[in-house]
């Protein structure tokens, strides 16, 4: 293919039409523009240059191949204001450096020792549920995986700050729109009420991971967790030498909401999904209650809950925590034909992608039968791509599985959820692609299912 200079996309007939258009509905906006003008696609927001690539090969161009002609787009650049240099805002050999003190944590056996801690997590959740009872699923969700990563990553209960954490971060998602635009770091010193805020939510989440480390400092235990190895970690392979407690905050941080934050929303978007399609929830009850009878899910079952693997698989289709991930172009580069000057932000959209009918037919119907192995094969790589790719790729990729698996068989092994009526659902997608006002449901407990014990 000859190189095109301009990638084709819509004229902006007025100044700022494409930032409003945007900012309004950024789901229908990236997918009306991939559905229009195909797998290359460009707008302006103010003087900036934005290109949407939607084909698996292109994506794979940005996040694999290409990925040296790329930083971290404004996004998380911005995202350093809470996040400071962690795993997923640090860039160049300071990444890699603690992408290798960190990795070790991730490990399959260490994962695998977690299965036991969030089945544990969840059946102390269904304990408090009553019988008929409304929850908010995405709270209560929330709830769950902050506790599961506090205790699994920081070997710490954190459970009782799950209210503080919720209010926090759901001010910063407030101020995220306001971080994003053009010019915000001018705007936002005359946002004084704003900042504040911002500050006062970043304070709290501080407070929280401080005392943790203080914690663990003070009692100098080696408990084998990932707090214990980020303040005993030594870079063997470069320098030598370990993370200040700048670091430390910051990598634990990172982990500490991204641990939960989107784990907890995919979770969510599951319960939604099953409680409108009754046989889907038919056949994942059926497979729980063969495969784990009367106890916990463990680590040693994920291959027989494989249909339970298919569901989740299928929800973050739908519904991917992670909706967007945008890159700065730092050095000129052609991808799909396309000369792409440096200054340019390149966005792939897991929202987008995972709806193209190309790939997935009928792609708005929820269907896991799309992740039997015959189907999987015959898409192509990055078709699929909720944890990101190439050398970003989420380190936490393993253990977000894992949860979902083992939360899903835990709980659908004694429950089933109802959406309640007369609510308006939407996705929100701010950091994550969060249910815009909760999700409530009733709870009703499965007449067939025994009691399930924790231990």
């Amino acid at each position: 293919m000859s190189v095109v200079a301009i990638p084709p996309g819509p004229r902006c007939l007025l100044p700022g039409y494409h930032l409003f258009a945007f900012r309004r509905d950024p789901l229908r906006f990236l997918t009306e523009l991939a559905r229009t003008y195909g797998d290359v696609a460009q707008f302006f927001v103010g003087p900036q240059r934005v290109v949407l690539f939607n084909h698996p090969d292109l994506i794979k161009e940005v996040l694999v191949t290409r990925h040296d002609h790329f930083v971290k787009g404004r996004a998380l650049q911005r995202a350093k204001l809470l996040l400071g240099e962690g795993l997923l805002t640090s860039e160049g050999d300071f990444h890699r450096r603690q992408r290798r003190l960190i990795q070790p944590a991730f490990h399959r056996q260490r994962i695998a020792a977690y299965a036991d801690v969030m089945a544990d997590c969840a059946v102390k959740m269904t304990h408090r549920w009553r019988d008929g009872a409304t929850v908010d699923i995405a709270r209560e969700m929330m709830r769950l995986t902050l506790a599961v990563v506090g205790k699994t990553l920081f070997d710490a209960e954190v459970e009782s700050d799950a209210d503080d954490v919720g209010r926090a971060l759901a001010d910063l998602m407030d101020l995220f729109e306001l971080l994003m635009m053009p010019y915000s770091e001018l705007i936002e010193r005359f946002l004084i009420p704003s900042r504040r805020k911002f500050e006062r939510a970043r304070a709290k989440l501080d407070s929280i991971i401080y005392r943790i480390i203080e914690e663990r400092r003070r009692s100098g235990e080696d408990r084998g967790d990932l707090l214990s190895m980020l303040l005993l970690a030594r870079d063997t392979d470069g320098d030598q030498g370990g993370m200040t407690d700048e670091q430390v905050r910051d990598e634990a941080m990172t982990l500490f909401l991204a641990g939960h934050e989107t784990t907890a929303n995919a979770l969510a978007w599951t319960w939604y999904l099953l409680a409108q399609h009754p046989e889907v929830e038919r056949r994942l009850h059926q497979e729980v209650d063969q495969v784990l009878g009367e106890r916990l899910p463990r680590f040693a079952d994920l291959p027989d809950l494989a249909y339970t693997e298919m569901v989740f698989a299928e929800a973050m289709r739908l519904y991917p925590p992670a909706w967007v991930i945008g890159r700065l172009v730092v050095r000129p580069v052609e991808i799909g034909g396309y000369f792409i000057p440096a200054g340019s932000l390149v966005l792939v959209s897991q929202y987008v992608m995972h709806r193209d009918a190309r790939y997935f037919p009928d792609p708005e119907r929820f269907d896991p039968e799309r992740w039997r192995p015959e189907n999987k094969q015959a898409r192509p790589p990055y078709s699929y791509f909720p944890f990101g790719g190439g050398p970003r790729r989420c380190i936490g990729e393993a253990f977000a599985w894992l949860e979902g698996i083992i939360v899903l068989a835990t709980m659908a092994r004694s429950w089933r959820m109802r959406l309640v009526s007369g609510q308006r659902i939407e996705p929100l997608p701010r950091i994550t692609l969060r249910p815009k006002n909760g999700l409530l449901m009733r709870l009703e407990r499965r007449e067939s299912a025994s009691s399930v014990s924790s231990s």
